[in-house]
């Protein structure tokens, strides 16, 4: 399939940039599972897009994997050539030509044996260096016509060599050129330089390059649209070539330049040649025209294709550029899938689009926006997205142990009553359909028996019942009894060292999610705990960075947790504390952190006075103890004990399913008459999983 671009000399087919017009939509799912992971461990927005794009998804590669074939591609074609093709190839007909020369002088036997000796003689004592050797021989009166024609091999390759370095295909194309052909090409330069030395003057108009194309347009399959066009074309060949020449050897240089003169057997073409490469390296500075390569493969290359494979290192380089994403203001749209796909083929030019439709599609479709601070932010759509996706995976492991319900099908607005009501804007309890369906025929029966005898009469042939909003009614439920729910998570630095820092931002995400979309009556705070305590709300808690703070203040967030239960006395306080650590600090009278190590009992007196002030408010209390450490067990044990609490030790993969299961089974712990019965439920008894229950 091919794209077409018309203009005034005719058509230009390109390969179709578009993609596979059948291909599915892109998927966000995979990239913001991972780009919410590293969000929770410590990386800005921006940074964790960055990780995900260098990394790829599950069915295409990332930009690390292409930027490992582009190296591989480059030492590739640095250890496969050398620059000695053309001079080999030279040597290689010079010394034919010499040698059929020979033949034909010993089998001369009409020659004039001092003539046939002189000649042996001029044969015999030709220089070493293959430029000198065929410079000394220009004016030679070869005797054998297989030997002339060798030698004149060698001047027409070397025309077409140094065409093609500036003109790609030009060697291929001039082969068996005639003096026509030549004379052709003579014109087509001078004619070239003096658009270019125009252009440089600022003297030239779009009418010359039009002439210029419409005469010598064959030249150029690149089909230039405009000088600059043409310029970048050929100024790209140009530094290519000149690279090429900066990486030989100084004795190789030397020989090349020395050839040249010879080239179609005069000076005349290399002269015309000099003097593009100054004017388009005047008119394109910017090129690297400097640089070299150490090529030390054992396949020569002649000037022509030598040129071609500088363009390729040139093209390879901007690729590694590109895909790196190291410099400012860099996007997956600086990717040149052209480049791409001449130097690694056309799978990577799909995964390279995948990749810049992902980054498209992550900015435009509201999953990252940029704040006020000018960085990169998870939007609230990115957060609820997230937390759906981690609140299935809590489902799967609380539903695929014991056959429990998904929580994506728990309703939340109680227990059906048996009563219908006419729908409300706002309600969210489901149809009565029967009721909808049973209004909407006596409201249209109604209708129709206020319509003329003809209407009716017109009307019996398509009898008709249409849905309005004032037929639905829906089921009246039982209003559940409202939960106030406080999390408390350690962020201490210890839980970063130990590899729970993502786990712990991921239950709260879930069990944050899980309230706003099925419990939306429930109060939750979430609290992190370090040094001092405070309120957070979900994105601050699932972009905080680990810092390096001493302190456990298990005080200060019990008092933020009992003024949150206390701010809704009506409902039911659930208290959920996750944590690694016996409390190390506390606040003193006067707001003071204080903090000591081991805990001093003051501390410990401080946060069980806060534990008691939460029983008395009637809070359902549920500790989460992380690690193995022995005083951890036996404090959090005597605290649950002192409060008829309950502890819990997941494994961190099971953290979010054991306290999404705690806070299920401290709502559903209530009697018939809705009084709050002493606290049985949680995750190790009601959703099961390698969890286990401490002091039962």
């Amino acid at each position: 399939m091919a794209n077409i671009h018309t203009s005034r000399r005719g058509s230009r087919y390109g390969r179709y940039q578009g993609g596979d017009p059948l291909a599915p939509p892109v998927d966000l799912s995979e990239a913001l599972d991972a780009i919410g992971e590293d969000v929770m461990a410590g990386y800005s927005p921006e940074r964790a897009m960055r990780e995900f794009l260098r990394r790829g998804g599950s069915d295409h590669a990332g930009l690390d994997d292409l930027a490992r074939r582009v190296a591989e591609r480059r030492r590739e074609l640095t250890q496969k050539h050398n620059l000695d093709g053309t001079l080999q190839e030279i040597r290689e007909l010079l010394d034919h030509a010499v040698l059929e020369e020979r033949k034909q002088l010993a089998r001369d036997v009409e020659m004039d044996d001092g003539d046939r000796a002189l000649r042996e003689m001029q044969l015999e004592g030709l220089p070493p260096n293959v430029a000198s050797a065929v410079s000394e021989l220009s004016s030679y009166d070869w005797k054998s016509r297989e030997a002339r024609e060798n030698y004149e091999k060698i001047k027409d390759l070397l025309g077409r060599e140094l065409l093609d370095q500036r003109f790609a295909g030009m060697k291929q194309s001039l082969e068996n050129a005639t003096e026509e052909d030549r004379a052709a090409i003579n014109a087509m330069l001078e004619d070239l330089n003096e658009l270019l030395e125009k252009h440089r003057r600022g003297e030239d108009t779009a009418e010359d390059f039009e002439q210029f194309m419409d005469k010598h347009g064959d030249h150029f399959p690149e089909n230039p649209q405009n000088i600059d066009e043409l310029l970048d074309a050929m100024a790209q060949r140009s530094a290519a070539a000149q690279r090429m020449l900066n990486s030989m050897s100084a004795e190789q240089r030397a020989e090349l330049m020395q050839l040249s003169q010879q080239a179609f057997g005069s000076p005349a073409l290399m002269e015309s040649l000099a003097r593009l490469d100054a004017n388009l390296q005047s008119l394109r500075p910017g090129e690297d025209w400097s640089g070299s390569e150490q090529m030390e493969g054992g396949e020569g290359l002649g000037l022509g294709d030598g040129t071609g494979v500088f363009q390729d290192l040139a093209d390879l380089d901007d690729l590694a550029d590109q895909l790196s994403q190291s410099y400012g203001g860099a996007r997956m749209d600086d990717l040149d899938l052209d480049k791409l796909t001449r130097q690694l083929g056309d799978q990577a030019a799909v995964d390279a689009r995948t990749l810049k439709d992902l980054e498209r599609a992550l900015r435009d479709s509201g999953t990252l926006q940029r704040g006020t601070d000018g960085n990169l932010r998870l939007t609230p759509k990115a957060m609820r997205q997230l937390g759906k996706a981690l609140l299935r995976d809590v489902a799967d492991k609380m539903s695929g142990r014991q056959g429990q319900r998904d929580l994506r099908r728990a309703g939340a607005a109680g227990e059906p009553s048996g009563a219908t009501r006419q729908w409300a804007f706002g309600d969210t309890e489901p149809w009565d359909v029967p009721r909808t369906i049973s209004n909407a025929v006596m409201r249209s029966a109604s209708e129709g028996a206020g319509r003329s005898s003809s209407e009716r009469q017109g009307a019996s042939s398509r009898p008709r019942v249409r849905l309005t909003i004032e037929d639905v009614e829906v089921q009246e439920t039982e209003a559940r009894t409202q939960a106030c729910v406080a999390l408390l998570v350690d962020t201490s630095f210890s839980m970063a060292m130990d590899g729970r820092w993502v786990p712990m931002k991921r239950t709260a995400l879930a069990l944050h999610t899980l309230i706003k979309s099925r419990f939306r009556g429930d109060a939750l705070q979430l609290i992190g705990f370090g040094r001092h305590a405070e309120t957070m709300d979900i994105e601050h808690l699932t972009a905080l960075d680990a810092k390096w703070d001493k302190g456990t203040n298990l005080h200060h967030a019990l008092l933020l947790a009992n003024r949150h239960f206390r701010k809704h006395p009506n409902a039911q306080p659930v208290l959920l504390i996750v944590t690694d650590g016996e409390p190390t600090s506390h606040l003193e009278p006067n707001g003071e952190v204080y903090f000591n190590y081991p805990p001093h009992p003051m501390t410990v007196a401080y946060a069980v006075r806060e534990l008691d002030n939460a029983r008395r408010l009637g809070a359902q209390t549920t500790f989460f103890r992380l690690g193995e450490d022995p005083g951890l067990a036996r404090f959090i044990d005597s605290m649950a004990n002192r409060v008829e609490g309950r502890v819990v030790a997941p494994e961190l993969d099971d953290l979010g399913a054991a306290v999404v299961g705690s806070y299920l089974g401290s709502r559903g712990s209530r009697g018939a008459s809705g009084d709050a019965m002493p606290y049985r439920g949680g995750y190790g008894d009601l959703f099961g999983g390698r969890g286990f229950w401490v002091g039962d």
